[in-house]
């Protein structure tokens, strides 16, 4: 395996004094280490202005955040919102900052021009800090199927009938349309929506052929792809140097148009609860999977979640398992790793993959 870095323990479920400055500082970091320079810019501009005593209502909210901002993305919230004046061209003086890594200028520019936008907008910026990103990005995707792979190698039925929470747009549940090469493994249809080839370190995941027989999905607020608006809203969460990622999401909006993902209304613990409650099919693997989706579900919803899997794994059986791939954030190392537990047999936790945020690169370790 690759060595990686470690960086600073930064609990993501901190609050109180000092939280909000060490979340900025966080993803400041992250977004660093994840190539995406421009997004760093943004926040450390944000983190400069919230340091400071610039006045605003805006300002104002997020040095007082009341929950824990690194666990709610307050960063990228805001970021996200300060992305989407310059995709809408409300704020073209951004420009400096959003033409790309080449573009000139130095922090204080950044804190400059930022400050600028927020005193311009700061009522429709205010709306950006209701609710966490919805990114939902394909390419993480492929931790997915590379987990499946593996299970299908451990011996669980090939046949995955694949349950999501958080699922956002609903972009990964129409991942049986894409196709995949894994350090030279193959994997899905012939003619696919799209194509990831994640860089790929260490040996490939086991060759195994797998089918992805059902997929399904809840978020507490979904996002229609469909809708000119809401896509927009999610193109604000790119990071804007990862232009294959706006490249993709158009591939995805083609998509839904032709046939959109099910996606309902509802919360992680309900839908979990609700859909391990139905018969489920001999030879076939029901899978939860989510990404970078577990810190924003609540406590309670995560002890219920974890409950109902345990009780279903308990009664799990060979021709009729259960498994857990989760892909989430790891601050420690500022990657993202792929764990999966399955029943029965194999109840631990392993881990797969450290990636990159986004998909780009994946270190396999099984």
């Amino acid at each position: 395996m690759n060595e990686r870095p470690k960086y600073e323990l930064v609990d993501i479920g901190m609050s109180g004094e000092g939280a909000v400055a060490r979340s900025f500082e966080n993803q400041v970091a992250y977004c660093t280490a994840a190539n995406a320079p421009i997004t760093a810019r943004v926040v450390d501009a944000l983190r400069r202005l919230v340091e400071s005593d610039e006045p605003g209502a805006l300002l104002d909210r997020i040095r007082k955040w009341q929950g824990a901002p690194l666990a709610d993305a307050l960063p990228l919230r805001i970021a996200g919102g300060i992305h989407s004046l310059w995709l809408s061209r409300a704020q073209p003086e951004l420009g400096p900052i959003y033409r790309g890594p080449k573009a000139n200028g130095s922090a204080q520019d950044d804190v400059a021009l930022v400050r600028d936008a927020i005193a311009a907008h700061e009522a429709p910026l205010m709306a950006w800090l209701a609710g966490p990103p919805q990114t939902n990005e394909a390419g993480r995707s492929s931790n997915f199927m590379a987990a499946m792979l593996w299970l299908a190698d451990r011996g669980l039925p090939a046949v995955f009938d694949c349950l999501e929470i958080g699922s956002s747009a609903g972009i990964n549940l129409m991942m049986d349309r894409y196709a995949y090469n894994l350090g030279g493994v193959w994997a899905g249809p012939i003619d696919p929506v799209m194509r990831f080839e994640p860089e790929w370190h260490g040996p490939p995941p086991p060759d195994r052929l797998v089918r992805i027989a059902g997929l399904k999905g809840c978020d507490i607020a979904p996002v229609d792809l469909t809708d000119p608006a809401q896509a927009l809203r999610l193109k604000a969460y790119i990071w804007p140097e990862h232009t294959v990622r706006f490249e993709r999401l158009e591939a995805a909006i083609a998509a839904a148009h032709v046939q959109p993902p099910k996606i309902g209304a509802q919360n992680a613990a309900e839908f979990i609860e609700t859909e391990l409650a139905r018969p489920q099919a001999a030879e076939t693997t029901r899978v939860l999977m989510h990404s970078i989706v577990w810190q924003y579900v609540p406590a309670d919803q995560q002890d219920r979640v974890t409950a109902a899997m345990e009780a279903a794994g308990a009664r799990a059986t060979p021709d009729k398992p259960l498994a857990w791939i989760a892909v989430e954030a790891d601050r420690t190392v500022h990657r993202h790793g792929t764990k999966v537990r399955y029943w029965p047999g194999g109840e631990e936790a392993i881990q797969l993959t450290w990636s990159h945020p986004h998909g780009a690169d994946i270190d396999w370790l099984a």
